[in-house]
């Protein structure tokens, strides 16, 4: 009995555990497809699991760091979903290419022209986005999510650090610092010139001396097989007139 009991409240202590964590692990996220690095520009993922057993999620609603606006927001197109972008001005111009924009993406929303994302399923709605900003190591999307049943879940939080997790933490972007995607900066880029430049002429020097050294060698080789005729033709002008003298 002692031991049966024991088990039950195993069972229920570690069902308990696991619906306390539950949301943790099933709340909208984001994630960069490679690295996000500051100055650069990437493609970020917005992964949205279904919660409900009873519901399907219809519409996700992204709305951008109004602290960090992005001069370029484009969405990929996923099957099943329309999409809308909802652009508004700035405060502050912000500058790109040497341009000062006025108005910028602030707001991308999903809806679902089917089904949605059923209960046991999740779906992924990807972002191009950039240039990334060069003096924060984060980004935050607060995120909405509405479902079948019209309830709204409000992802709006931002988790703090040394904190625990908020219960409704919104998708926070790491950046990593610049360079790190693989693209040179501008005194790299610069280098690899002039290294190109070096190799180049280093080619171009290798290929003369080898054009000059072939021709040579064939020169060399041209007077050699002219020496080698002219010697057999006075051998041979040499024995007939020994025969010559002989008859003679």
């Amino acid at each position: 009995m002692k031991a049966s009991r024991i088990a039950a409240a195993t069972v229920v202590a570690g069902s308990a555990v696991l619906a306390l964590s539950a949301p943790a692990f099933a709340h909208v996220s984001v994630q960069p497809e490679g690295t996000a690095a500051k100055g650069g520009y990437a493609v970020v993922d917005f992964k949205v699991p279904n919660e409900r057993d009873d519901a399907s999620t219809t519409k996700l609603e992204i709305n951008l760091p109004a602290d960090h606006p992005l001069a370029s927001v484009m969405p990929q197109p996923v099957a099943g979903w329309d999409v809308k972008v909802t652009r508004s001005k700035l405060d502050k111009p912000l500058e790109s290419h040497g341009e000062k924009i006025s108005e910028a993406v602030t707001k991308v929303t999903w809806t679902a022209n089917g089904k949605g994302i059923e209960p046991g399923y999740f779906q992924k709605f990807p972002l191009s986005v950039g240039a990334l900003p060069e003096d924060t190591d984060q980004l935050v999307f607060k995120a909405i999510q509405t479902y079948s049943n019209k309830e709204v879940v409000r992802w709006i939080e931002v988790p703090q650090e040394g904190q625990a997790e908020p219960d409704n933490p919104a998708p926070v972007l790491a950046l990593s610092a610049a360079g790190q995607d693989g693209h040179s900066s501008g005194a790299d880029a610069a280098s690899d010139k002039a290294d190109t430049a070096g190799k180049t002429e280093n080619a171009a020097a290798d290929t003369k001396a080898t054009d000059s050294s072939g021709g040579s060698d064939t020169t060399a080789r041209v007077l050699g097989i002219v020496g080698i005729v002219v010697g057999v033709a006075g051998v041979g002008y040499g024995v007939a007139a020994g025969r010559r003298r002989t008859t003679a």
